[in-house]
């Protein structure tokens, strides 16, 4: 991946780049969000020392709390006692597996996942991460949950280690769906029965928007786990969420993470004394900081991002319907399509038989011969090979030269 992230295509200055739609950035803001910032960067010289410490400024938690109290709703208001910052999401989460796990023991995930999820996890922390497979069942329904206990129970008596968590992306990647609030309530009572930990990593929570195009879905809406009154559920102090600057708003490069557990400070000092290895950029605290403050910018910021993912959306899913290419319909989150590129080989290659799990490799070898890059399903757990993420939230003159070199490189 990063070989192709160092040879980008540009029609003018670099032709035969890569087209790169496989990582996970949102361009189309970058314009509006680039206008803002440029004029926000006077900075004073505390900014050039440590700062107030390794696990964030005071000002930029209290600016956080207060943002994400307004927008995701939780029952009771955060405060900046409630969160630590991290130089982003991927270092909050190897905090929560080093923080609730000893090596060898499990943390469960639903396939398919974010990829990188599995080396956040496990590499340093030693966790295992344990895929939990679903068959035909809807993995936001509430049958799923009975296939996570499923996993936790073969895990355990196979190994016998624990599970001491679930980790839950939502809004999900790579398949841009919204866990509904009876789901969720439900995998927090699996939690509560076994006494483990959930960690919503809520790193998309306010890049949700209209699905426009696909007929005959209803998608759900985005509720946080800290929307929901825990009484009689769960004990609050199992509850954790995640959150970042680099999805919502845009801006990976930024590196900022927010671990948030409003019941439990006992795993807030415990991850307070690594914090050291974790330290975020005073000037990207500022800069974040004068971002989240900024109540009359964020509001139209967010509102104009949701408009143009759906925008996106639309057009990229409208292409791929116009050349006969399954998709995952009813997405309405996130920067996801989740596409059946195998199957849409072996249509036009009756000549090849059958592939079995090798179409994805293949179809793979093919993409990248048209220089164009995808995320493929097999990096993600997917549970059907041929599967892969296309990243739809680019500059609409990109996305379509992107999506023309998938279809060409089907047919070779």
């Amino acid at each position: 991946m990063w070989d192709i992230m160092r040879n980008p295509w540009c029609p003018l200055t670099n032709p035969t780049g890569y087209v790169n739609v496989g990582v996970a950035e949102n361009a189309l803001m970058h314009d509006y969000l680039l206008s803002y910032m440029n004029t926000q960067l006077t900075l004073p010289a505390k900014y050039l020392t440590y700062n107030d410490g390794a696990i964030g400024a005071e000002r930029l938690r209290r600016a956080m709390a207060a943002f994400l109290t307004k927008h995701l709703h939780p029952v009771k208001p955060l405060t900046s006692d409630n969160l630590l910052v991290t130089n982003g999401v991927s270092s909050a989460i190897e905090h929560m597996s080093w923080a609730f796990t000893d090596p060898g023991e499990g943390i469960l995930l639903g396939r398919p996942y974010y990829g990188t999820f599995i080396p956040d996890m496990s590499v340093r922390p030693g966790a295992v991460v344990v895929g939990v497979e679903f068959g035909d069942v809807d993995p936001f329904s509430m049958d799923a949950v009975e296939c996570y206990e499923k996993a936790l129970v073969r895990f355990q008596e196979t190994t016998g280690k624990k599970v001491r968590a679930v980790m839950l992306c939502h809004p999900h990647n790579p398949l841009g769906r919204c866990y509904p609030r009876q789901t969720i309530v439900g995998l927090m009572r699996l939690c509560q029965k076994y006494q483990i930990h959930l960690i919503s990593d809520e790193i998309y929570a306010l890049s949700v928007w209209e699905n426009t195009i696909d007929e005959d879905v209803s998608p759900v809406g985005f509720e946080s786990a800290l929307s929901i009154d825990m009484t009689g559920i769960i004990d609050p102090s199992l509850v954790h969420l995640l959150w970042g600057m680099s999805k919502d708003f845009g801006a990976n490069g930024i590196r900022l993470g927010v671990i948030i557990s409003q019941s439990n400070p006992v795993l807030l000092e415990a991850v307070k004394g690594v914090s050291l290895y974790t330290y975020s950029s005073s000037v990207s605290e500022h800069l974040a900081a004068v971002i989240l403050e900024d109540e009359e910018f964020t509001t139209r910021y967010i509102r104009l991002n949701r408009q143009r993912m759906g925008e996106s959306y639309a057009f990229a899913a409208g292409y791929l319907k116009d050349c006969g290419i399954e998709y995952a319909t009813g997405a309405n989150a996130a920067f996801f399509l989740w596409v059946n590129l195998g199957r849409k080989y072996c249509e036009l290659h009756p000549e090849m038989g059958d592939l079995g799990d090798g179409i994805g490799d293949k179809v793979m070898e093919v993409l990248l011969q048209r220089k164009v890059f995808l995320a493929s399903g097999g990096l993600f757990g997917s549970e059907r090979s041929g599967w892969f993420r296309i990243v739809f939230t680019h500059e609409r003159g990109y996305l379509e030269e992107a999506l023309r070199r998938v279809v060409l490189a089907l047919h070779d």
